[in-house]
């Protein structure tokens, strides 16, 4: 199932919700930003997905145009069908550089090394801006949040934030995807996934103070359902900037001999 979250002449931003029908598979939005003749598709998933993906995205834009493929770090769920964007598509895949590296592990070795490397765009630790026909999606730290080289992605047309796992929840197969209305009503199907993925209060901590500064109009999670209610946002932060989670909760026990 999709969802138009935002539209205009030039710029459209669709999420993609659902598309996990076995129990085995986790859920996962994915997302597709278009501007002009320019489209990214943003946190694709992995071979369950790839199927169903496309159909979905062929509403939009036959898949074989994509410009970008980003992922926001190296999970399964994430970037698990690499071999076939680059195989299927022209794009380019944005990732950090620390996985990079990594990505021709999940290529198939009939595509030569060479021609997967032009067709990367390593991430610095800082970020950057990923061009889009005369806008862009800046990638914005979020390094241990779960992953040590890690991304959020934010789109300055829509001002939706594609914040990866930070934020994200667990919902049910077949949840309509809206925006989340009482924030500690919904609480509980975050509380333990941050408590144990993210990695530390720290990086929290100065998540949430670049966040603030952006002030995005909705924060859209890879998991679960979206935030867009000013009010909720902003609980959000507060809740995310005080959490004890990942090396501050580690229990001492667990490394007895």
């Amino acid at each position: 199932m999709s969802h138009v979250l935002y539209e205009s002449a030039e710029h459209r931003v669709v999420v993609f919700n659902d598309l996990v029908r076995s129990e085995e598979g986790v859920q996962a939005n994915q997302f597709l930003v278009q501007h002009r003749s320019a489209a990214a598709l943003i946190d694709p998933g992995g071979a369950l997905l790839y199927t169903p993906l496309s159909l979905a995205v062929s509403k939009y834009l036959p898949i074989q145009k994509l410009t970008w493929i980003i992922a926001s770090h190296q999970d399964p769920d994430i970037i698990g069908a690499a071999d076939r964007c680059l195989s299927y598509t022209q794009a380019r895949i944005a990732v950090s550089r620390i996985w990079g590296r990594f990505l021709p592990h999940l290529v198939p070795h009939f595509l030569e090394r060479a021609r997967g490397e032009d067709r990367y765009l390593l991430l610095p630790d800082e970020g950057g801006s990923i061009p889009m026909d005369g806008a862009e999606l800046r990638a914005l730290p979020a390094h241990f949040l779960h992953s040590v080289g890690n991304f959020s992605f934010y789109d300055p047309v829509s001002g939706v934030l594609f914040s990866g796992d930070v934020g994200s929840s667990l919902v049910p197969s077949g949840e309509p995807y809206r925006p989340v209305e009482d924030f500690r009503a919904h609480l509980p199907r975050m509380e333990g996934f941050h408590r144990r993925y993210m990695a530390s209060n720290r990086a929290c901590r100065l998540w949430v103070r670049m966040v603030r500064r952006l002030q995005p109009k909705m924060i859209v999670p890879q998991h679960g359902l979206p935030f867009a209610d000013p009010r909720v946002i902003a609980e959000f932060l507060d809740w995310l900037e005080g959490l004890s989670c990942g090396a501050d909760v580690l229990p001492e026990p667990l490394y007895a001999a």
